[in-house]
């Protein structure tokens, strides 16, 4: 025997007749298309989330001959130290008749750290600071790239940095596309973003007499970069 859900019930009978039989499958019916409707809606949405950042297919790469990763902190509250990484890798999705679709990716070296100073190095690669052992990379990931005046630009994405993922924005401008001598096109960046390094766990310090800090909180990062367009 079938019996329509939700059932009604007829006072001082046990059994609803086909009157009320009817109205229950007629409320049940109503109940699935209202159902089947939300769950259209719900998976619409949730693809349309996916399709926003779904990572696109690269169609640039970064040429790391021709590209850094560099970077300045204040030390003893007088003066920057500077410094860059000379192992840079990345990729890029680009189209320049639809700017604000560009996806960046760009992944660095921890251990290829380098101030000209032996000594001062293994102490930034050390636990005090970036961890390499642990840490091996660092890598930044857009999440929206939005077109300026010109050929400025700025892109919100995540950085991660000794473990730790955060939200940057990065301010930059780039070169219009060339062709270079060997018959391939080109494009030249620059962007950098300030970052509060204790926001990524890296809280190493000591305290002058003076009050000043031995090394500054604040570091600037600046990527210059190259980048090759993919044969198809």
């Amino acid at each position: 025997m079938i019996v329509a859900w939700p059932l009604v019930e007829v006072e001082g009978s046990a059994t609803p007749g086909p009157e009320q039989r009817e109205k229950s499958l007629e409320g049940a019916g109503l109940i699935m298309k209202v159902l089947k409707s939300f769950f259209v809606f719900t998976f619409a949405l949730f693809t349309s989330a996916l399709c926003a950042y779904a990572e696109l297919t690269p169609n640039w790469e970064l040429d790391a001959a021709h590209s850094s990763a560099s970077f300045a902190v204040r030390h003893l509250g007088i003066s920057e130290v500077r410094g860059h990484f000379t192992k840079v890798n990345g990729q890029v999705y680009y189209n320049g008749q639809d700017r604000a679709a560009s996806q960046v990716e760009v992944t660095i070296d921890t251990s290829s750290l380098d101030t000209r100073q032996t000594k001062r190095d293994e102490h930034l690669k050390s636990a005090d600071f970036l961890d390499v052992q642990k840490f091996p990379t660092m890598r930044f990931f857009s999440r929206k790239f939005k077109p300026l005046k010109g050929h400025q630009f700025q892109i919100v994405g995540d950085l991660t940095l000794h473990g730790v993922t955060k939200t940057v924005i990065l301010d930059g401008n780039m070169t219009p596309v060339i062709k270079d001598p060997w018959g391939e096109d080109r494009i030249g960046a620059t962007a950098t973003t300030l970052i509060n390094r204790r926001d990524f766990g890296i809280t190493w310090n000591k305290k002058m007499d003076n009050g000043s800090w031995v090394v500054g909180e604040e570091v600037k990062i600046t990527l210059d970069v190259e980048l090759v367009k993919k044969k198809s």
